[in-house]
C-alpha cells in the first residue's frame, strides 16, 4: 500500500510540474529547502549564535544519561576511587570499574570519550560559524564575544577532562566532515592539549563575561576556577610543572578570594551543608559551575545514590544502591565532623518513610550530599516529584582548597593557606590546630585529606588521586603510593597497579579511527 502511494503521489508531483508550465527544470532543482537545515544555512543571526553555545551547554548533560542497568555515566569517577561499593551487582560494567577490571569495552568509558568530543564538536562549530554571524547593533559585538568566551570555556572543559581520563588524546580545533583532512586525527602530547586548555580559558578571561550571575552560564569567577584547578593539575602528575604552576594556581584562586572577601553575599560558602544541596539555592553563592537540570528537559541524575529499595522518597521502597559509601571511609572521617552527622551533612542513616512519614533506620551510611527534600519529601515538605537540582562541578570550597595546597607548595603554609583550610573545616564544626604546629609536609597532608572528605561524591577524587599519586588509606589516614594502594571497597582490596593512572580507549573507537593507536598501556589492543 505504501508503494502505491508514493508512485500516486510521484504521478501527481509529475502533473503538476507540467501544469506549472515553463519553469527551468534546473531551477527547480536547485532549490533550497528552508527546512533542511545545514552549518552553512543555519548560522545567519545572533539567535543562532545564542542557539550554538545553548547546545554546547546541553552536551554536559552526557554525565548523567544512562550505562547500563542501574547504573550512570558519572559513576565512572566513583566506583575507582575506593570510597564506594554498591548494593545491586546487575550492572557488569559497573563491577568492572569497583573491581578495577575494566577494559575497552566498559560503557562508561565509551560514553564519556562520546560525550566529551561532542562537547568539542558542538564549541569547535559554534567558534567558527559565530564570528561570521551579523551582529549588526552596537550592543551585539560584546554579545558576539562573550559567546564565544563561553564556549571556549566549555571546550577547555571537556578537553580537561579528555586528557585526565587518557592521556594523550586528539586535539580537533576544527569542525569536522569525512571529507576533513584530520577526520581520522591521531593523539597529540598532553603538553599541547594542557596548552590549548589555557589558552582558551584565558580567552574566556577576557571575553566580558559576567563576573557571576545565577543563570548556570560561565562566568568571571567559574573561569578563574577553573584555570586555577588546570594550573594545579599541570603542577602535579603528569606533566609536573611543580613550583610555577603551584603559583599560578594559588595566584587564580586568590583572585577569586579576594572577588568573595568583597562581595560576601555574592560568592561564598554556604553556611551550612543542606543549603548545597537545596534546590532553590542552584546556581548561587558557592556553587561557581554546574550542570543545569530541570525535568522538562532532563530531570537530575544521581539517583544511582538510592539505597536499595528502602523507602526514602514520596515513590516509595526503590533505588538501587548502585553507589554508596564505603562503611570504612565514613568512618575515616574525625570524630563530631558534621560531613557525618545524620541528614546535617554528606550522608544519612535514618530517613522518613515515603519521604514525610516515620523515620526508620537506614542500616548503613548512605551519601545525602544529592538528596533533594524539596523534590522527595522530608517532615513538613509535600514532595513536588520534580528533582530539578542541578550536579556541581566547581564549588567555591574547592577554590579554598586549591588555594591552600598551592601556595603551600610555593613557601609553606602562611596566614591566607591556613584560613582557607580553616574556613572548610570551620564549617564541618572541626577545631583546627594552630598554624604554628604545621610544617610544610603535614599542611600538606592535611589540605589533601581534606579535599578527601569535603569532595567525596564529586567526581574530583579519583583526579586527585591521578595528579598526586597518591590515595587516602582510610585505615591509617595517612597517604599510600598510587601504585600498590588497595581499595576496601570489594573483597579484601583490589591493588592499584601502574596501568590504572590512564583509563584504556574505546575498543570501537580505535577500530573507527585507527590513528588512536597504540592503545593505552596494560589494556591490550
Amino acid at each position: 500500500m505504501k508503494l502505491y502511494n508514493l508512485k500516486n503521489i510521484g504521478t501527481a508531483l509529475l502533473f503538476g510540474a507540467i501544469l506549472l508550465g515553463p519553469t527551468s527544470c534546473s531551477d527547480f532543482l536547485d532549490e533550497q529547502d528552508p527546512s533542511n537545515l545545514t552549518p552553512e544555512s543555519f548560522y545567519t543571526i545572533p539567535d543562532h549564535a545564542e542557539a550554538a553555545v545553548a547546545a554546547t551547554y546541553a552536551g554536559l548533560r552526557f554525565y548523567g544519561d544512562g550505562a547500563g542497568i542501574f547504573s550512570a555515566n558519572w559513576q565512572l569517577l566513583e566506583a575507582v576511587t575506593g570510597t564506594a561499593t554498591t548494593e545491586t551487582g546487575q550492572n557488569s560494567d559497573l563491577n568492572n570499574l569497583y573491581s578495577l577490571t575494566y577494559d575497552g569495552n566498559t560503557a562508561h568509558i565509551n560514553n564519556w570519550w562520546n560525550g566529551l568530543y561532542r562537547i568539542i564538536a558542538n564549541a569547535n562549530l559554534a567558534l567558527e560559524k559565530i564570528p561570521t554571524i551579523p551582529f549588526l547593533s552596537p550592543a551585539t559585538p560584546a554579545q558576539q564575544t562573550k559567546l564565544i568566551g563561553e564556549a571556549r570555556f566549555l571546550r577547555a572543559w571537556a578537553y580537561f577532562n579528555a586528557v585526565r581520563l587518557w592521556g594523550d588524546v586528539p586535539l580537533v580545533t576544527k569542525p569536522q566532515t569525512a571529507t576533513s583532512e584530520d577526520f581520522f586525527a591521531t593523539r597529540a602530547p598532553q603538553e599541547e592539549v594542557y596548552k590549548l586548555i589555557v589558552e582558551d580559558l584565558v580567552a574566556a578571561e577576557a571575553a566580558g563575561l559576567p563576573v557571576f550571575e545565577t543563570s548556570g552560564r560561565a562566568t568571571q569567577m567559574s573561569v578563574k576556577a577553573l584555570l586555577s584547578k588546570v594550573y594545579l593539575t599541570m603542577a602535579g602528575f603528569p606533566l609536573s610543572k611543580g613550583a610555577s604552576h603551584y603559583k599560578l594556581a594559588a595566584d587564580k584562586a586568590f583572585e577569586v578570594i579576594t572577588y568573595s572577601k568583597a562581595n560576601p553575599t555574592t560568592v561564598n560558602l554556604f553556611p551550612t551543608y543542606k543549603e548545597i544541596h537545596t534546590e532553590a539555592l542552584k546556581n548561587r553563592l558557592e556553587h561557581l559551575f554546574q550542570i543545569q537540570y530541570n525535568v522538562a528537559v532532563a530531570a537530575f541524575p544521581l539517583n544511582d545514590y538510592f539505597p536499595n529499595f528502602k523507602a526514602v522518597t514520596y515513590a516509595g521502597p526503590g533505588g538501587t544502591g548502585s553507589t554508596i559509601p564505603t562503611t570504612s571511609f565514613y568512618n575515616s572521617y574525625e570524630k563530631g565532623d558534621l560531613r557525618t552527622v545524620d541528614q546535617e551533612g554528606w550522608f544519612y542513616t535514618t530517613y522518613y518513610t515515603n519521604g514525610d512519614g516515620a523515620k526508620f533506620n537506614l542500616g548503613a551510611p548512605y551519601v545525602f550530599k544529592h538528596f533533594n527534600q524539596t523534590a522527595l519529601g522530608a517532615p513538613g515538605i509535600t514532595a513536588t516529584r520534580n528533582n530539578n537540582l542541578n550536579v556541581n562541578l566547581i564549588r567555591y570550597a574547592e577554590v579554598l582548597l586549591i588555594y591552600a595546597e598551592a601556595q603551600n607548595e610555593v613557601g609553606g603554609p602562611n596566614a591566607e593557606a591556613y584560613a582557607a583550610y580553616k574556613r572548610i573545616r570551620d564549617r564541618a564544626k572541626l577545631t583546627t590546630p594552630a598554624i604554628g604546629t604545621f610544617t610544610q609536609a603535614t599542611f600538606r597532608e592535611a589540605v589533601w585529606r581534606e579535599r578527601w572528605y569535603e569532595f567525596a561524591y564529586e567526581g574530583i577524587t579519583w583526579f586527585d588521586m591521578v595528579r598526586l599519586r597518591k590515595v587516602f588509606n582510610e585505615k591509617t589516614k595517612g597517604f599510600d603510593n598510587f601504585v600498590g594502594h588497595l581499595n576496601l571497597n570489594v573483597g579484601s582490596g583490589v591493588p592499584l597497579q601502574e596501568k590504572h593512572l590512564l583509563f584504556p580507549l574505546g575498543i570501537q573507537e580505535m577500530k573507527n579511527n585507527p590513528g588512536l593507536t597504540p592503545q593505552n598501556p596494560g589494556y591490550g589492543q
